[in-house]
């Protein structure tokens, strides 16, 4: 890593080229294959993905759920008219504690410490309420919200499905199912672990007939997805922290399969981050279910211990992503993969088509 700068990570990318609508079914995005010690490129379908896991494989996928994290909320409300006033954007980014969560504000210069913000359903009644606790740096708020029966519900009722600003179209109906991998059931992301997203219920069937092993792992998408890198030299960075849990039963499959020899396979960089935190953690032990935070950061110089695969989609540039993809497989070759891309017209970020890195 030393010497590195995050400008060493950027690469040309022309603005049509960024997915702004799912492909129309799940499973028929492309794939480029990079073959991490020859550096050969093949152009693929995502629906030959079971073709090139080995028989013993272990895949491992997060199972995070995205919630309707994007809010609109009124700094006042009116009660004699009902008539609701200065509405501003709220991004829920992490639960802090039973009532609490950071968030995104915008436009975040006139919400300050202490003011009540109001969350109306369409009929005008009132969903939510929350006082702003503290003030962080680029439109960074903690609120609190007031008790209600069922927090998430209200989410679901009245929230939008926070979609990447790189998309630039509101949120529509079918997002609610399409921007949801059809594994996911830990509600808690904030944004989707997109390469999750091509899997189709079909593919996952095929699988353990090809003998290949499945777990599951949770890690809970933050704000580190939305913010980007504000310094200039790698070892500068600083990731936000991010909720995961490792079971008990992935814990066990992880150690079986590293003793045998077998192959794990990630699929998203939610993944590798958090199977390498794990082992960073059992110190060269084998790995033990436990419930945790991570900020670690994953760039070239790195020493994987667990991932020996990778299924992941193509990230931004200058982004932390693209470094943690550049460590697994050489940044030179990494970025040629991604020219190669460009020019093969490959759709790009969430909503685009992946890589398998082997």
């Amino acid at each position: 890593m030393s010497g590195l700068r995050v400008a060493d990570f950027d690469f040309e990318l022309p603005p049509e080229l960024i997915a702004q609508q799912p492909a129309q079914e799940r499973g028929q995005s492309r794939m480029l294959v990079l073959n991490r010690t020859t550096g050969a490129l093949t152009d693929a379908q995502f629906a030959q993905f079971p073709s090139l896991l080995h028989p013993g494989d272990l895949l491992v996928i997060n199972d995070s759920r995205v919630i309707p994290a994007r809010l609109y909320a009124h700094r006042t409300l009116v009660r004699d008219r009902q008539q609701p006033t200065g509405l501003v954007e709220v991004l829920l980014t992490e639960p802090t504690g039973a009532d609490t969560w950071r968030a995104l504000v915008r436009p975040g210069k006139k919400v300050g410490i202490g003011e009540q913000l109001v969350f109306l359903a369409p009929s005008g009644a009132v969903e939510l309420e929350a006082e702003v606790l503290e003030r962080g740096t680029f439109g960074e708020r903690l609120l609190r919200f007031a008790p209600v029966e069922d927090f998430f519900a209200a989410l679901e009722r009245i929230g939008h499905m926070p979609l990447p600003p790189y998309i630039r179209r509101d949120d529509a109906a079918a997002d609610r199912e399409r921007y949801q991998t059809v594994f996911s059931r830990e509600r808690g992301s904030v944004a989707a672990p997109t390469a999750g997203l091509h899997f189709t219920p079909q593919i996952l069937d095929v699988l353990p007939d090809a003998g290949v092993e499945v777990a599951r792992i949770t890690l809970h998408v933050g704000l580190g997805t939305f913010a980007p890198l504000r310094v200039e030299r790698l070892e500068e960075v600083q990731l936000h922290r991010e909720r995961y849990t490792l079971p008990a039963s992935t814990a066990e499959a992880v150690n079986r399969a590293r003793r045998e020899g077998r192959r794990v396979v990630a699929v998203g960089t939610t993944v590798v981050r958090t199977l390498e935190h794990c082992a960073l953690v059992a110190g060269g032990d084998a790995l033990k279910a436990h419930t945790g935070e991570t900020e670690i950061f994953i760039s070239p110089g790195f020493q994987f211990r667990v991932v020996g695969a990778l299924l992941t989609n193509f990230h931004l540039p200058q982004s932390s992503l693209l470094m943690l993809v550049s460590a697994f497989a050489g940044r030179e070759r990494v970025l040629a993969a991604y020219r190669h891309a460009v020019k093969k017209s490959y759709r790009f970020f969430s909503y685009g088509d992946c890589m398998f890195l082997a």
